[in-house]
């Protein structure tokens, strides 16, 4: 494990860089994370889907599937690619401060 600091807080992540305990995720992390991840600034379907992320894993203990999210969270497959290039439901998780989701490599 391996403390970070974003938006002036200390919090532990795990090896792959994903929170070890959401609760200590505020909306101010966001932005940084993201940049960690070679996205640029959030916009309102990037914001969608964080929510989405998070509304998924307190309600079902973890996060969506990529086929999941594009048929529930109200952005298409297609359009999660755009916005998270380097895998939308892994890189979501992680700027949603959730743990990956099953399923991702």
């Amino acid at each position: 494990m391996t403390v970070v600091t974003y938006a002036g807080t200390a919090v532990t992540v795990n090896d792959e860089g994903f929170f070890e305990d959401p609760t200590q995720w505020t909306e101010a992390m966001a932005p940084e994370i993201a940049r960690t991840e070679d996205i640029g600034e959030l916009t309102e379907p990037h914001w969608q889907v964080i929510k989405f992320m998070r509304a998924e894993y307190a309600a079902k203990g973890t996060g969506p599937t990529v086929r999941i999210l594009g048929k529930t969270s109200g952005v298409s497959v297609k359009e999660l690619y755009q916005l998270f290039p380097k895998g939308p439901a892994k890189v979501a998780a992680k700027i949603a401060g959730i743990p990956k989701p099953r399923g991702c490599i």
